[in-house]
């Protein structure tokens, strides 16, 4: 940790653009398997992709384990404190669309957002259960 400042915390971990997107395609696009990732439109590097794997399950965020049906697949699953991150995906969502019009985002979204924050953080969370 660099200082005591909150910001300065929250950046040493997220400060990286792949760690984020990680834990958005585990949001909102519920992917749990290392190729589901490598799939993801902004192309990760595997060796990228290993190592903020590991940096998530090493802080918490992340747990893995062996996948039940197929034993050589490793599942990745969020921990509470993954999910705790939904709320300032959300705000980063909001903050985006507000400035930058020509973003995939469907409009749906932005007015549940909008309208009830706290309900749609609560359907989202539901649904990862």
């Amino acid at each position: 940790m660099r200082s005591d400042c909150p910001i300065s915390y929250a950046l040493d971990f997220f400060g990286d653009k792949w760690t984020l997107l990680i834990i958005r395609d585990m949001v909102f696009d519920r992917k749990r398997f290392y190729k589901d990732f490598l799939n993801s439109k902004e192309g990760i590097a595997t060796n990228i992709l290993s190592d903020r794997l590991k940096k998530l399950e090493q802080h918490g965020f992340i747990t893995s384990r062996v996948y039940p049906e197929m034993k050589t697949k490793k599942e990745y699953l969020l921990t509470k404190k993954g999910k705790d991150t939904i709320p300032v995906l959300i705000e980063i969502i909001v903050w985006s669309a507000k400035y930058e019009n020509a973003l995939a985002l469907p409009l749906v979204f932005l007015e549940k957002a909008k309208k009830d924050r706290p309900a749609l953080i609560e359907a989202i969370t539901a649904r990862l259960e």
